[in-house]
């Protein structure tokens, strides 16, 4: 890139070593596609960790593995009456004595060579082989698996290298189905013949159906590979690292002297006198047996029981209604201020200073008596044979009055209720179907009857709307003075000049319904039209301020030709990107 004298050069080389880049990609395609396949593969294998506390199953094929898994651990493995259902590994997780413990399931593994063994079997070997575990040698004596007691010990012999520094157990499954008591004395013999000759080898029976022994299995080899592990680090060197750093201390007895218990004076006398356990208060807990059988409330009535916040909480309405006042913690000089009233400061002046403790009062004693007033001239009319007022107008004058106390109701709801705002943008539209708005033709007819006024002509004049207007601007104006001076005019001119009347037409129309100022600019105080775009430009250059438009700091670059952009060959593709 140093030798690029221009922007062009320097495009040119970067598409260059793009190219050699691709090239190279291209050259390493197979041992990519090669690796892309073996990631795919390890994404598929079983995550093993082969330091954690394991417990690793094998045998032939149906003897029972898979459901052991399943029943110890919350695996699924598939489980099918045919040999070789489980083609990998699984791994499955059990807890015991608070440890989470590692389960593995490996493919049935049949009795010939390790050279003719194929890749499902060789998976089963090589967990064998390599993990630190507990292993679980299952043996199906009810022989439905297909394998003879036999062949199963031949396997056992034949891989038993593999159980070398390991804990064994050989598992004898399937005992629902035929019970070790009644197994053959020959078949007995192979299978304890098996647990002499191995070392660190332990003899269990089970059964997946019946579920008889599955914990005892579960607990025996999680107990041995504890065991063991605990043992191997004892006897590592990191032992002795930790001791020397750890120091035991044995006390001694500072004298020979018995120190009893030590029972106060008050609780003596309490067990002398027989008093009773004081009684401690259940309230909102759960019933107990000892509830029933002494309700004598004695003690809580005289106050020898102190009631604690939890027992005023369930008197005084439970969780949520009552709570403590916390005012009786206060520490302040003179405990009497306590639980006086708090001050609200505002402006560094106190609010109670400015408010009339008899404002209720007050006001209550003027409505009385406005209503007192009321009712002396409703009776002074009654008692006059002849009002002033006739029948209509005293009906009108009671309508009002009426009207004038529910509008004084309304309005004391309305500030004492507590709800929402709606925005003057939407208030009064319509709603729904059910709810028209306020501003609704009917709406504003019923609410404007009520008050006696004739909405007639309004609804109409609001029904037509701007539908006048906007069939005036449609129609072309009517024939002027000026008609005398278009004979000389060519058809292009009399078309031009019908046009601008026409768009002069439509622009003061909706000038006169938008705006109420006179349109010509003497009668604004301006000489001319020059005088009137000028105030309009200065205008305009006052907004700028408030309506956010681009003013002289604001830097805006015009659209300019590039040089490298527009020179050189243009054989193929567009000139503004190379």
């Amino acid at each position: 890139v140093k030798y690029g004298d221009s922007l062009y050069r320097c495009k040119c080389l970067k598409r260059a070593a793009l190219g050699r880049m691709c090239t190279v990609l291209k050259r390493q395609k197979a041992s990519l596609a090669y690796l892309e396949e073996v990631r795919k593969h390890m994404s598929r294998l079983p995550a093993l960790d082969p330091n954690t506390r394991t417990l690793l199953m094998c045998g032939l094929p149906n003897v029972g593995k898979s459901s052991f898994m399943n029943k110890i651990t919350r695996a699924n493995v598939d489980v099918q009456p045919y040999a070789f259902t489980t083609k990998s590994l699984y791994v499955g997780h059990c807890d015991y004595r608070y440890l989470r413990w590692q389960v593995i399931d490996t493919p049935g593994i049949l009795d010939h060579p390790l050279e003719e063994r194929n890749t499902i079997e060789m998976q089963a070997i090589t967990a064998l082989a390599h993990l630190t575990c507990s292993v679980l040698y299952f043996v199906d004596i009810s022989e439905q698996c297909g394998y003879t007691i036999e062949q199963q010990c031949s396997l056992f012999r034949s891989i038993k290298p593999l159980f070398a520094n390991k804990e064994l157990i050989v598992v004898v499954n399937k005992i629902d189905t035929q019970p070790w008591e009644t197994l053959d004395a020959d078949k007995k013999a192979m299978v304890e013949e098996l647990v002499k000759d191995a070392p660190n080898c332990t003899f269990m029976t089970m059964s997946n159906m019946s579920e008889e022994g599955v914990s005892a299995v579960k607990a025996m080899a999680c107990d041995r590979l504890l065991a063991t592990r605990v043992e191997s680090r004892i006897s590592g060197n990191k032992v002795e690292g930790v001791m020397n750093r750890l120091q035991v201390f044995h006390p001694e007895a500072r004298d020979n002297l018995e120190r009893d218990a030590f029972v106060p004076e008050s609780v003596k006398k309490e067990q002398e006198q027989g008093l009773k356990k004081k009684k401690q208060l259940r309230t909102g807990y759960a019933p107990r047996k000892d509830d029933f059988e002494d309700d004598d409330d004695s003690d809580m009535e005289d106050g020898t029981i102190k009631k604690t916040a939890r027992d005023l909480m369930w008197e005084n309405g439970g969780p949520g209604v009552w709570a403590p006042d916390y005012r009786e913690q206060y520490d302040l000089k003179n405990p009497e201020w306590r639980f006086d009233a708090i001050p609200e400061i505002l402006d560094g002046k106190n609010i109670m200073d400015y408010v009339d403790p008899d404002i209720d009062a007050k006001l209550a004693a003027l409505e009385l008596e406005e209503d007192q007033l009321a009712a002396e001239a409703d009776a002074a009319a009654m008692g006059d044979d002849e009002s002033d007022l006739e029948e209509e107008e005293q009906a009108a004058f009671d309508a009002i009055r009426e009207r004038k106390k529910e509008f004084r109701m309304m309005s004391f709801v309305n500030k004492t209720e507590n709800r929402p705002m709606m925005p003057r943008a939407i208030r009064g539209k319509v709603k729904d179907k059910h709810d028209r708005g306020a501003l609704d033709s009917e709406v504003i007819r019923k609410k404007m009857d009520g008050f006696g006024v004739d909405t007639t002509e309004m609804l109409e004049r609001r029904k037509r709307g701007r539908s006048v207007e906007r069939r005036l601007t449609k129609a072309l104006p009517a024939g002027s003075d000026d008609e005398m001076d278009m004979e000389g005019m060519t058809p292009k001119q009399l078309k031009k000049q019908k046009k601008e009347k026409s768009v002069k037409f439509k622009r003061d129309v909706s000038t006169a319904r938008s705006h109420s100022r006179p349109r010509e600019p003497s009668q604004v105080g301006l000489k001319d039209e020059s005088a009137a775009a000028i105030v309009k430009k200065l205008d305009k250059a006052g907004r700028r301020n408030w309506e956010g438009l681009s003013g002289e700091g604001d830097q805006r670059q015009s659209v300019h030709l590039v040089k490298w952009m527009n020179t050189g060959k243009k054989r193929s593709g567009t000139s503004n990107k190379r």
